[in-house]
């Protein structure tokens, strides 16, 4: 591969550079951790329209980068998570967390720029690898055996993409990657492949299970490239796919309830992703442009203002030496009003107050279910609004920054931090101020206009309920030291203990099946010995007259027999 060519993979770029962080140390391994996102996001934007590179694979032409406005927005913002990612871990003392991290994001971009099956399936599968590495990068007990958990659910997921891909090159001859219908078992092993990435149901629990288990810089590196992607491949090979909606639905409601009855602050959190997530397929699954459009905008901001609230969220980790239950938190807003105002201004995005990029960009699904006439999805978009303000627009900032003093007086985190919190907080802002730049990039030109005035007073007033009912409610929110049981028990328990019992009960049975064996087998050797030593009755030598007695008895009796018988 040419270096021309390598230019034009923007994801080979961010993929190389990490493998060059170990190799230097000091300030040249940060300012090379600024820099290869940055060269990462120039590359993408100089991919055109249509296939721009491809290689021999077998019998197939792979299309191993191919540029159009879908793919560009979600490279865009992938290089830009990567930059921001990096600034806010520059002091994190983990190459191997930050190599992983980049090969993360670069196999993302290499997603969202693949133009066939085997070459999405390919980084689909090193995207997996360094999540878990990522997971696994924390070091504790608990993430080592979370990430093992993330792993086997997520290699299960790959094999079943590659069941559906091989199926579906045999049933078409074709690798390309393009709209499918899910009407055979290659399209919907594809499908499910996909979902499972989503945190769609039954499997929803991977993600608030392995994301809280990383480190305070590694799950903000987590929150935005796995469940995204998903979200991407989606609408480009299942837009219109009516379960999504329903699958959506249930991913939103799932993860209001569960997010609302947790008090540990990142999985708070995580249980967002999956709510928000969860808007992004039943946009998927209305699947008009206007749709299409509203879940490439949602993913867009999704991904800033998650991220901002998890660097805020992993600010506290690091300066209060890794407290996150809310129930040990409070009062943090006197001693870090920095860290408290940037998870304000997230936790105003991710719940569409206007003026915030989560109000440009949520609003689009919802103009889309009305538009087609779905009445009752519309009205359970706007209802999970309302529990979106709930759990990660009130709930988040109130127990962790202004509830009851915990004693707590840590500083604000390091300028680093700061700054990758302020450079995420700028830009909910100004996406939700100046929207017409975040539209001009779309798949599909609108001409949407988010502030109508029905729109903002509609929003307002939403919120203002939401709030008020959280406040009469605030007994009901507070939380104790519980543990949520979600999907994750049957195979981490139920499971678990049912296959330490059987194999306690099959040693058991070995032993004493071993025990009889053992009793049988020396019972055969002992009466095999008795008739075969050289005194035993098969060993003996019998006189000749003795053996002709015999042998007349036997003629004898065969006689009578033959005669009267």
């Amino acid at each position: 591969m040419t270096i021309d060519t390598l230019l034009m993979s923007p994801a080979l770029i961010l993929i190389l550079g990490a493998f060059l962080l170990p190799v230097f140390k000091g300030s040249l391994r940060k300012v090379l951790t600024l820099t290869i996102p940055l060269v990462t996001l120039v590359a993408i934007w100089q991919v055109g329209d249509g296939v721009q590179v491809t290689a021999s694979f077998l019998d197939y032409e792979l299309e191993l980068v191919e540029g159009n406005n879908l793919s560009r927005l979600f490279a865009t913002v992938f290089a830009i998570m990567a930059f921001a990612g990096g600034l806010f871990a520059l002091n994190r003392n983990n190459v191997t967390e930050m190599v992983a991290a980049f090969v993360y994001a670069g196999s993302a971009i290499g997603v969202a720029l693949a133009g066939d099956l085997v070459t999405v399936f390919i980084y689909w599968e090193i995207m997996a690898v360094a999540s878990t590495i990522i997971v696994w990068s924390a070091r504790t007990e608990a993430s080592a055996k979370a990430a093992m958990r993330y792993a086997i659910i997520h290699l299960f997921g790959g094999v079943v993409l590659m069941v559906g891909v091989i199926g579906y090159a045999q049933e078409t001859g074709s690798i390309d990657f393009v709209r499918m219908i899910p009407n055979s078992f290659a399209t919907w092993a594809i499908l499910v492949g996909f979902l499972i990435n989503t945190g769609a149901p039954p499997l929803s629990a991977w993600l608030p299970d392995a994301y809280p288990e990383g480190s305070w810089s590694g799950t903000v590196f987590l929150s935005a490239f796995t469940t995204k992607t998903a979200v991407y491949v989606l609408l480009v090979g299942f837009a219109g796919t009516e379960i999504l909606i329903w699958l959506g639905l249930y991913m939103i409601f799932y993860g209001i309830i569960y997010a609302l009855l947790e008090n540990d602050m990142r999985r708070i959190l995580a249980y967002s992703i999956i709510n928000q997530v969860g808007f992004m397929l039943v946009a998927a699954g209305i699947g008009t442009e206007m749709a299409i459009n509203g879940a490439a905008a949602h993913a867009f901001t999704h991904i800033i203002y998650k991220a901002l609230l998890l660097m805020s969220a992993g600010s506290v980790m690091y300066m209060t030496n890794g407290k996150r239950k809310c129930t040990d938190l409070g009062g943090l807003f006197q001693s870090m009003p920095f860290t408290a105002l940037a998870g304000i201004i997230g936790a105003l995005a991710i719940s569409s107050v206007p003026w915030t990029s989560g109000f440009i960009s949520k609003s689009m699904t919802s103009q889309a279910a009305f538009d087609e006439g779905l009445a009752f999805t519309w009205f359970a978009l706007v209802a999970a609004s309302a529990g979106v303000f709930l759990h990660a627009g009130i709930k988040f900032p109130w127990f962790v920054f202004f509830q009851k003093d915990s004693g707590l007086r840590p500083k604000d985190p390091p300028w680093n931090m700061k700054a990758a919190m302020a450079f995420f907080s700028i830009l909910c802002i100004w996406i939700g101020v100046q929207p017409e730049y975040l539209y001009a990039i779309l798949p599909f030109p609108t001409d949407y206009e988010p502030y109508t005035q029905a729109h903002v007073y509609e929003m307002l007033q939403l919120l203002l309920y939401s709030g008020l009912a959280f406040f009469v409610l605030l007994k009901l929110m507070k939380r104790t030291l519980t543990i949520t049981l979600d999907v994750d028990w049957v195979y981490r328990k139920l499971l678990f203990n049912a296959a330490r019992k059987a194999t306690i009960v099959i040693t058991k049975f070995n032993r004493s099946f071993g025990s009889a064996k053992s009793k049988l087998v020396s019972k055969v050797i002992t009466l095999a010995t008795e008739h075969h030593n050289p005194r035993g009755v098969l060993a003996r030598t019998t006189p000749a007259g003795e053996m002709a007695f015999w042998m007349i008895v036997v003629l004898c009796a065969y006689l009578i027999i033959y005669l009267f018988v």
